[in-house]
Formats: structure tokens, sequence, C-alpha cells
């Protein structure tokens, strides 16, 4: 491979992940070259090779990519056939395009799962909100639309045929409902080489209402036969599909210890913020050592942890105002990663706390200061 110094390397996306990915790369002394259709995205004043352009565009990202000697994402909402283009042309693209376009389709995730003898939960594909009418014995299911969901977008649970009027429009799968006993995540990577490695798993709590993470403490209070299923799961997951780059796997623990495979994401991920302070690689430099042909860092967890996600509270919108910064910044193993977004919305992801202490019951503690002191509203 080439010098660290002469590695032209791309990010299609300009958010705070690649905002993370800039940070771990400058250990590696990479500069990244980011696009992204905000001119304020976080990455804008963190590198000078900053572009503003659509990932949607065709030819925009293929004029971004075309002479890069490895372009990867930190969004998956990217042109998939300009990916296609870009890696028949030469350009190393990880991860590989037909995995983007596979997981850019809740229906043809879930299919996957389904074709290889992946444990999901039951499913059912639909057309429009009309369908569901035929299901009324499948509810209550969570609808999920096919494509562009995030943050807790594009899902709504249908407990009964009375929710239909909340339906989701378009294409998307009926999921059946699971009586989850815990939720976590498996974060894994593997480079060209065939070499992976694997993340302890972490247990994930959600927002009420929003479908989305409110925080998270790592290690997961599992039992130690299922983490080692729940990471069996996610390795043969990257190996069959042959992926390189680092791969979020959400599952799912029902009530008879199952573990079940949710939804997977190819790139640095929520559920992995806290390995910044917390673990001896952080998931940043894990995924670039996955798309530069790197052996895998050690993944061991130097302590217990917590991540808070700061979203924007609710009846606010505009100038982002942080309040409470001072108070969780007094507290020892406290450490605030704000984004660089300037407005705020309700529930947008503006920041997030990672917490290290000694167990379970200090950071449960120190997650409940932080969610009851630290605030994002607007001026």
């Amino acid at each position: 491979m080439k010098a660290f110094t002469s590695l032209k390397a791309g990010v299609l996306g300009g958010g705070q992940l690649g905002k993370m990915l800039i940070q771990s790369a400058a250990d590696f002394n990479i500069d990244l070259h980011v696009l992204d259709p905000d001119g304020e995205a976080p990455c804008s004043k963190l590198t000078p090779y900053f572009t503003q352009g659509s990932l949607q565009e065709h030819d925009t990202v293929v004029a971004f990519g075309k002479d890069m000697d490895v372009l990867t994402i930190e969004i998956e909402k990217v042109n998939a056939q300009a990916l296609s283009w870009l890696e028949s042309n030469g350009v190393q693209v990880y991860p590989q395009p037909h995995i983007v376009r596979m997981i850019q389709d809740k229906r043809e995730q879930k299919k996957y799962y389904q074709t290889h003898g992946f444990p999901t939960s039951d499913f059912i594909l639909i057309n429009n909100p009309e369908d569901i009418k035929q299901h009324s014995s499948f509810l209550p299911a969570f609808q999920k639309s096919a494509k562009d969901g995030y943050d807790g977008r594009g899902v709504q649970k249908i407990n009964t045929l009375e929710d239909i009027g909340k339906a989701l429009p378009g294409e998307g799968l009926l999921e059946k409902a699971v009586d989850i006993k815990k939720e976590i995540s498996v974060i894994v990577s593997r480079n060209a080489k065939g070499q992976t490695s694997t993340f302890p798993a972490v247990e994930l709590v959600y927002h009420e209402g929003q479908n989305l993470v409110d925080y998270l403490i790592a290690p997961a209070d599992i039992a130690t036969e299922i983490e080692e299923k729940a990471k069996s799961l996610a390795l043969r997951l990257v190996k069959e599909l042959e992926f390189v780059g680092l791969l979020a796997v959400e599952m799912f623990v029902n009530q008879q210890d199952e573990v079940l495979i949710n939804e997977i994401a190819p790139r640095p991920h929520n559920s992995g913020h806290q390995t910044i302070e917390a673990n001896i690689t952080s998931q940043y430099e894990q995924h670039l050592r996955a798309i530069l042909g790197l052996p895998p860092g050690d993944t061991a967890l130097v302590c217990p942890s917590a991540m808070v996600n700061l979203l924007g509270e609710p009846g606010y919108q505009g100038e982002a105002n942080y309040q409470g910064i001072e108070k969780i910044l007094a507290v020892p193993g406290v450490h605030l990663h704000l984004y660089g977004k300037k407005i705020t919305k309700p529930y947008r992801k503006m920041g997030h706390v990672t917490i290290t202490g000694k167990n379970r019951q200090e950071l449960a503690e120190k997650v409940n200061l932080v969610k009851k002191s630290c605030k994002v509203i607007s001026y």
C-alpha cells in the first residue's frame, strides 16, 4: 500500500461519524477527503479537503471518488451505482457497493438473513399500507420503510388494524414484534485479507417513542454464552458477505435467550462511540485499519463505560444552546463530544457523552445525572 502521507482516502458523508473518522485518521497522518451536501456539515471545518456536493448524484460521486485510492462511507444514503462504477474503474470501495445496495433496502436485508440461515424476527413484505389489512393476525408488528430510514425514522408500530392511519407510505415490511429481554449490538471488522475482530457486546436502551438509542452500557449484562452466540453471528455474517470495513450488527435477545439479528450498518455506528475512551482501539481506528488492509487492533475494554446521546429537546428548533455542560464536566469519567451542528431540532443527534466508571451502578448514576442535567435547546 502507499505510504500514509501519499494515500488519498475519501469519505462519502460529512456528519459526526465522518468527524470522528477524521480525528482518528490524524493519528495515522492521513488527510481524509469528504463529500457532503451541507456546506456546514460537522466535517467541513476539520479538513481542507471538504467538497460540498450531493451524495445521490451519480456524476458528483464519480467526480469526487475517481482519483481516490480508497473510498468509504459514513452514511448509507449514497449513490450505489456510482460506487460500482468507481470500483470497476480501479478505486478500492469499502464496504463494497453491492453490499451497500443490499443494506440500503431493509426488505433485501431481511431476505438475505432468511436465505442464508441467519436468525431474525418473522417478517412480511408489503407494497403499501393497504397490504397491512391482509395480515391482521400478524399484529402487533413494526412497519419499516424499505429505504431511507434513520435515527428512528421510517419505523412505526402497528398494534392493531386501528393503527393503519399511522402507517408509513410506500414499500416496506412488517416485522413481528419480539418479546425482548435485551437489545444489544456487536461491532465487527474485516479487512480484504480476511482478518476479523469483534468488539464486546454493548447493551442498548432506546428512547421511548422515538426508536433511537437513548443510552448504552458496555459491556452488556448478558450471559457469556449469549455474547459468544452474538459475536459468532456477527463474524459469520461478515465472512459470508466477504465484507470489508466495519459492520455494526444490532440484535435482539428474546425471553428464550435466542439471539436475532435486527439490522446492520456498514460503517462506524452510534453503538460504538464509547470505544474512543473505553476500548484499546476505537471503532473509528478499526474501520480505518480494515479499509486500509491493516491488522485489526485490540478491542478489549479498558474499563466499563456508557454513552448518552445528546438529542435536541422537543419543542425547540433553532441555534443550539447547550445547558448543563459545566455540571456534567465536573463529574470524573465524563467526556463530552459535540458534533458542531449549528441548528437543533427535536430529537436531532447533537452530540454524545461518554462515561467511564468502575461498575454498572456507578455508570447508571452518571447516566442519570447526564440525562437530567444536560439539555440541548435553542436560543
